[in-house]
């Protein structure tokens, strides 16, 4: 999850938004065009999952790259068998079945007003009642964070008995009422006091209203199980929550932390290669000035 989450990092050429972003927007995209939400959730869970190493590589770009649909499945299946063993078999199996879809041509289909928004309104970060905020730059997006619950979502589903779609579906809606509310965080919403759950529910109710009436209809029964942690769709989204928060933490204080060394040796910055031998002699040799 924590190299997943890095997606909300990862930009490309050719646009501004991080590819958790551009995933977001993408699953609206779909899900407003009446695609199954399950088919949806497990298509964009296999994206990440893949991601996860290869980054901006995606489906579409090994096909512009000039690989053959089998050829660029099987770099996806590549990148997600780096992770073999740490996604529950049931869940596995469904991501392999999908991954074939991340390398067919798609329509560019336009996302809901709030999906463009979110990813352009930023996350708090972390906020206590009557302390400062605590900032740390650069701050991810809704957009960014409800992709990244949304698929940890799926990951978990089947631990919890939920439904894909519905883990989903409720990652990717906890937020609609941001689309027009910044976010001061938790010390904010105590500020709200007794507006707060008005407020909630009006402007998660003007985004809904945009939507087509089926999709709109289960999103907001789903977003009724919040209050809760009985349900397992509710379970899933609420563990996957509260992973998504403490990892983006956890990520500004990795980043803080960095060192070179990390990169020289963690890492072998200066990985084998033809001329690997030069590099670390022209590096021993700046190091003994």
């Amino acid at each position: 999850m924590r190299e997943i989450g890095d997606l909300k990092r990862v930009r490309t050429a050719g646009s501004g938004a991080s590819m958790a972003e551009r995933a977001f927007c993408r699953s609206w995209a779909q899900l407003v065009r009446h695609e199954e939400p399950d088919r949806v959730a497990v298509r964009e869970c296999a994206a990440a999952v893949a991601g996860a190493r290869l980054a901006g590589i995606d489906g579409q770009v090994l096909r512009r790259c000039g690989l053959s649909a089998g050829e660029a499945v099987a770099v996806l299946e590549r990148s997600v068998a780096q992770h073999a063993g740490l996604v529950d078999p049931v869940t596995a199996g469904l991501l392999a079945e999908a991954l074939p879809d991340l390398v067919q041509g798609t329509d560019e289909d336009r996302a809901p007003g709030f999906a463009s928004a979110l990813c352009t309104q930023p996350r708090a970060g972390a906020t206590c009642p009557g302390r400062p905020r605590l900032m740390a730059e650069p701050p991810e997006s809704h957009g960014d964070h409800c992709w990244a619950v949304a698929v940890y979502g799926v990951l978990l589903a089947d631990a919890f008995g939920a439904a894909p779609g519905d883990v989903f579906l409720l990652g990717l809606a906890h937020h609609l009422h941001n689309t027009v509310l910044p976010d001061a965080g938790f010390a904010g919403e105590q500020l709200l006091g007794q507006h707060l759950p008005a407020v909630l529910s009006a402007l998660t109710r003007q985004q809904l209203d945009g939507l087509p009436e089926t999709l709109a209809a289960r999103v907001a029964s789903l977003l009724a199980l919040r209050d809760g942690a009985d349900a397992p769709a509710a379970r899933a989204f609420h563990a996957a929550d509260v992973l998504d928060r403490v990892l983006q933490v956890r990520h500004h204080a990795r980043a803080a932390a960095f060192t070179a060394e990390q990169a020289l040796e963690d890492l072998d910055l200066v990985h084998p290669s033809p001329v690997s031998g030069f590099h670390r002699a022209v590096l021993d040799a700046v190091e003994t000035k």
